[in-house]
Formats: structure tokens, C-alpha cells, sequence
């Protein structure tokens, strides 16, 4: 927790809720009748309301993305490193959006939500949602707060898709569109990681097909070992190397099955520590989401024609050590929207730290996205 609040960040912030009580129509289908967004702000919206940045948080994340929630914090919000006075997304000049999508587990409406039909929590019947869904959410999150166009939307790995859908159904709404380590769709090897993850929480015994809340149990293990499963993903095989190599806890080998490696002994915490923050239907719904989003599909796989009426300009950005999605996938964004001739800007940062290298401090990166959002906040009434 912080002895005193740096300068450069937001400081104490507090999260609001909106309410929506018109029936919500999904894109698989169903529909809800209402649903709440949890979401926090951080600057000041001008008078003109033409400052407002949208960001869109990855798979395991939420609507705490900047500044702290109280002196008793451990840590700030998820995106620390970007957003605050004078860094790339400068709150001195902008007014931030965050929320917690919808399905989510921080406060939104999600599978632990009471279902206004049954009495009960929704759990498993908590209809499947997709990046179009959110897009369509996070609008009417706009409409509340007065918002007809955003600056800019902005998002990295899932965030960066919901961006990137963003420019395609609403083009009228964003003037600036920034993707970071995401990708137009994901790879069978990706579908393949979620669904080993959607195995680990199902097959747990606590699971009891996703009606746990009713048992009063946990899906501990399952979740634990699809966070374990997920975070080797988000690293790189060089970052692991330098933080953990070889490394015994005990400095011998105990030829038994407990934890011997510095790696089992850090991703055994990062499972534990997942587990008491997050919620194992709202992970099935996310990675769900993950594999379904696809823009093209709706236009005869072609990503040209998906984004031939986009009128957003746009920051694309990938990491050299993200395998997860790689600058490969970015760069078919980018070569997608220069078939169609839109304004494109391209940076691929040198970077050992994998996919999670878009959190992180890294000069280059913080260089090209600090470059890129002076160039949004040139658009910016004063």
C-alpha cells in the first residue's frame, strides 16, 4: 500500500453504477431484461465533451484501471502505468472511461447477479455474451454519461478486439481507434488454450454444472489451474528464464511431487490469489467471448470489407516476445486496413516480457503510445 499517492496518479477514486432497465438483446439470442455497468472516470469531461477516452479492459481485468480505491490499496488499478497526470493517456487532458464488461464478476451484471426471473443468481443460465454485446453496452454507457463521441477507444489483448469491433459497428463514435496486443481473430492453438481452461473449472467437483453458489463451494482447483495455464501464456519463454530459470526453493532437489521451483511455487500463487478474485462462470463467459469474436466472419472472412467503412484512425501496437498474439496478428489489422486505404500508424515494440509486456513500464512503448495520444489530443477542443 502507498505510504502517500505519487503525483502522477489519479489518487483515491471511487466507482459508480449505471442502471439500464430496458431489456438488453443479445447477439446470441437471449435477452436480459436489465443489467447494471460498473465503471470508474478519472479527469474532467470539457465543455464541448469531445476529451473522453473508452478504455476496454482484457479478459481478467475490470473497471478499476487507474488510481487507488482507498490508502489501504496494495496495489493501483490495472493500468497504473498509462493512465494519470502526464502519462500517455494524460488525465490532465482527457476524461477516461473504464467499466466492467457485461458477464463480468466486479460489479456489472454477470453470472452472480440474481435473475430477476428465478429469485436466484443466473450462474450457469447467464447468457453468453461477445465483444458486439459489450460494444453495444459500453454505447449506452456513453448515452449516460453524455458522451456522443469518443476521442478515442482503446484496449489491449481483449480489450484491443473490443476496440477494434468498436470501429466496425459504431464508426460514427470514435475518432481515434487504439488495438494493442490483440488480434482479428484467434488462432485454433488460442481456442485450444480456453477450452484445456473451460475443462480445468468444469471438471472440478465444486463445479456442480456451474450452480456452485448454490452449495456455498468454490471451483478452486479448476480455476486455479486454468489461471496457472493462462498466465504461462501471457509470459514469454525469456521472461521466465530471467525471473525464475532453474531456481529451487530449498536449493536441492526432494525427488517428491511438492513444489521444488521457484516457477511452481510463482504460478501456484498466482492460481491461489486468482481464485479469490475472480469468478469461474464469468471466466467461461470471457474466454467464450475470446473465441467467438471473429469480424470478418460477418463479411466473408474478408477484414478489408470489415473495416472498409471504418472512419476511426488508428494505433496498432505488438510486443516481438508475445506468442499468444503475435506482432503477426496485429500487422494483418494493419495491412487489412491499409487495403482499404484508412489511416494506420504501426508499432512493433522490442520486448522480452510476452503478452503482459502491454501493462508494463517499457520506454519504447510508453514512447510510441505517448506519441500517438498527443496526436488524439491535437483533435481536442482546448
Amino acid at each position: 500500500m502507498p505510504e502517500t499517492i505519487p503525483n502522477n496518479s489519479v489518487g483515491l477514486v471511487k466507482a459508480e453504477t449505471a442502471h439500464f432497465d430496458e431489456p438488453l438483446q443479445l447477439n446470441c439470442g437471449k435477452t436480459i431484461p436489465r443489467y447494471k455497468l460498473i465503471y470508474e472516470t478519472y479527469g474532467t469531461l470539457n465543455k464541448t465533451g469531445d476529451n473522453a477516452i473508452l478504455i476496454c479492459h482484457a479478459l481478467s481485468s475490470d473497471h478499476h484501471a487507474a488510481g487507488y480505491h482507498s490508502m489501504q490499496d496494495r496495489k493501483p488499478g490495472w493500468w497504473e502505468t498509462c493512465i494519470g497526470p502526464g502519462k500517455p493517456i494524460d488525465t490532465n487532458r482527457f476524461f477516461v472511461v473504464c467499466s466492467n464488461n457485461l458477464g463480468g464478476c466486479k460489479g456489472s451484471t454477470g453470472p452472480m447477479s440474481i435473475n430477476p426471473e428465478t429469485g436466484n443468481p443466473y450462474g450457469p443460465d447467464f447468457p453468453i455474451v461477445t465483444v458486439k454485446d459489450w460494444v453495444i453496452t459500453q454505447a449506452k454507457l456513453a448515452d449516460h454519461l453524455g458522451i456522443d463521441c469518443w476521442a478515442a477507444v482503446i484496449g489491449g489483448s481483449l480489450g484491443g478486439m473490443q476496440a477494434l469491433q468498436w470501429a466496425i459497428d459504431l464508426p460514427d463514435r470514435l475518432r481515434h481507434c487504439v488495438v494493442i496486443a490483440a488480434a482479428p481473430k484467434l488462432s485454433a492453438q488460442n481456442i485450444a488454450f480456453n477450452e484445456i481452461a473451460r475443462q480445468a473449472i468444469m471438471s472440478d467437483p465444486n463445479f456442480y454444472h456451474g450452480h456452485y453458489y448454490n452449495f456455498n463451494a468454490v471451483p478452486r482447483q479448476g480455476l486455479m489451474l486454468a489461471r496457472m495455464l493462462g498466465h504461462v501464456t501471457y509470459l514469454s519463454d525469456d521472461a521466465m528464464r530471467s525471473k525464475f530459470g532453474r531456481d529451487l526453493r530449498e536449493g536441492k532437489l526432494n525427488f517428491n511431487f511438492d513444489v521444488e521451483f521457484q516457477v511452481e511455487s510463482y504460478l501456484r500463487y498466482q492460481g491461489r490469489s486468482f481464485v479469490d478474485r475472480f469468478d469461474a462462470n464469468t471466466y467461461l463467459l470471457m474466454t467464450k467471448a475470446l473465441d467467438y469474436f471473429d469480424p470478418a466472419a460477418d463479411f466473408g472472412d474478408d477484414l478489408s470489407r470489415a473495416l472498409e467503412h471504418v472512419k476511426a484512425k488508428f494505433f496498432i501496437a505488438s510486443f516481438t516476445s508475445d506468442w499468444r498474439f503475435s506482432p503477426e496478428r496485429s500487422y494483418e489489422i494493419v495491412q487489412a486496413l491499409l487495403n482499404v486505404k484508412k489511416d494506420v500508424s504501426y508499432a512493433k515494440i522490442k520486448a522480452d516480457q510476452g503478452h503482459d509486456a502491454f501493462l508494463l513500464p517499457i520506454p519504447d512503448y510508453l514512447d510510441a503510445l505517448n506519441a500517438y495520444m498527443h496526436r488524439i489530443d491535437k483533435d481536442v477542443s482546448s
